[in-house]
């Protein structure tokens, strides 16, 4: 269970993007609690709001399929108005937390778990990190 950082979006590897939109749900259903996730209750509802319709922006715009069910059940009774400008969860999702999801993504590339091209977008669209840890 992981929310990777919201930086790398827009370049997950498509099992990674839809695992995170499962991983939502789980949170907007169950409440669910796990180490990697936690951090969320501790902030307000809007961030999560706003870094769901980044997740989802993202599929949308992929032409995947989102089933908004549990998201709206979620957020039913909020009159939140998204700002794609806003950085949600910002005092968690910093530079460690970006090198340590980026260390994550070159282990499942190391596995094969993600391509080469995927892992290459990545890499470019964070060029200054991966090379600062050397990978």
């Amino acid at each position: 269970m992981r929310l990777w950082h919201n930086s790398l979006i827009k370049v997950l590897p498509r099992n990674q993007l839809l695992g995170q939109w499962r991983e939502l749900n789980s949170i907007f259903k169950l409440n669910n609690r796990h180490i990697l996730i936690n951090f969320v209750y501790d902030y307000p509802a809007f961030d999560l709001y706003c870094y769901s319709m980044n997740v989802i922006n993202e599929m949308k715009r992929r032409g995947y399929r989102v089933d908004m069910r549990n998201f709206n059940n979620r957020f039913e009774n909020n009159n939140f108005a998204y700002s794609s400008k806003y950085i949600p969860f910002e005092n968690k999702m910093n530079d460690t937390y970006l090198k340590i999801c980026i260390a994550n993504l070159y282990e499942k590339y190391l596995c094969h778990g993600i391509t080469e091209a995927e892992w290459q977008s990545i890499y470019n669209a964070h060029k200054d990190i991966t090379n600062s840890m050397n990978i």
